[in-house]
């Protein structure tokens, strides 16, 4: 579904000629980048740290951020050029570069590393195992989506055969997903945070697992750009990768309490006890790049898993998807 989308996209965008028009728009002395995120989580804590703590107003760089509400949608924001820079999975620009279009977008910068999302079931499990799911129902994500792709691979790794031996369900928008198990749909589901900690403290339902320590190390969410807008604006994304560095630096030496204080400004209307609760998730699991450089090799477990759900048939090679200059040149 996902790829027959990019190339409704893609043929869109053709048609109309429309590219990124944006040459480092000025505003109050500032340089102003156009931010997509694929969805609003605690998960992208280094994201908000650089923009609550002033990371980017001291580079002379103001965000306006959006939220994409899914890859389909961020992905198509980037190549219309209403956004300059988008934040999501790396399966977006596989995709895209898969579907022929000349100008693919160029993936620039590694966020995560590890999936963000947690499962959650009705029932307190202490001993869980995935083999707990044999016979059950679980809300997925959407199909050729990364979390579904990362959560089947997961899955299979346990000897449990999905839609066979449990049944998957990938029917169920991003954004409903939680509220669609709440409702009493399926008997697990897969959320990120800070939605999977607010459903455990409402009783809703009990974190069992995380998706993301099952799975390994991965690029989860990475940034990407245009080629044309990374060819007019080659500074300002070198200056953008620079500050989400000196985040993740930040973010690596400071606590759960710490971080959580200094996002919070991002998820007003939820609690301080919730988002600590979920940094502290992110931080036991490894979850945030150190730097901002994609290695080679987990770019290629990731296509393996790619490969492995049937989404893709053969691998697009590393050099032509993935720009590591502007971040190399960043962390020196």
């Amino acid at each position: 579904m996902f790829k027959k989308i990019i190339l409704l996209i893609t043929a869109f965008c053709l048609l109309l000629g429309v590219v990124s028009c944006s040459n480092g728009t000025e505003k109050d002395g500032k340089t102003v980048i156009r931010v997509n995120e694929v969805t609003h989580s605690i998960f992208y804590a280094p994201q908000y740290v650089a923009i609550n703590l002033g990371f980017f107003e001291e580079a002379g760089i103001e965000i306006e951020l959006y939220n994409g509400g899914g890859a389909d949608k961020s992905m198509t924001a980037v190549l219309a050029g209403q956004a300059d820079i988008g934040l999501m999975g790396s399966e977006a620009a596989i995709y895209v570069y898969k579907e022929g279009k000349e100008d693919y977008p160029k993936i620039i910068g590694q966020l995560t590393q590890r999936d963000g999302s947690f499962l959650v079931g009705r029932y307190d499990e202490k001993d869980f195992s995935w083999d707990n799911l044999r016979g059950k129902s679980i809300i997925g994500g959407r199909a050729g989506g990364m979390p579904l792709m990362i959560f089947e691979y997961i899955l299979k790794k346990n000897g449990i055969t999905p839609n066979v031996d449990a049944e998957v369900l990938t029917n169920v928008q991003f954004d409903v997903m939680a509220g669609a198990f709440e409702g009493g749909t399926a008997d697990y589901v897969t959320l990120f945070e800070p939605t999977a900690s607010e459903a455990q403290l409402a009783g809703v339902g009990y974190v069992l697992a995380s998706l993301g320590e099952a799975s390994g190390y991965i690029p989860y969410t990475v940034y990407m750009v245009s080629q044309d807008y990374a060819k007019n604006n080659s500074e300002t994304v070198e200056k953008f990768l620079k500050v989400i560095y000196k985040a993740q630096q930040w973010v690596n030496t400071h606590s759960a309490e710490e971080i959580a204080s200094a996002i919070s400004k991002s998820f007003e209307g939820t609690s301080m006890e919730t988002i600590t609760a979920a940094v502290q998730r992110y931080k036991d699991i490894d979850a945030w790049k150190a730097n901002p450089h994609l290695d080679e090799e987990t770019f290629d477990t990731f296509q393996d898993i790619m490969i492995d759900a049937g989404e893709l048939s053969e691998k697009v090679p590393y050099e032509k998807l993935v720009d590591n200059s502007y971040a190399d040149k960043a962390v020196k």
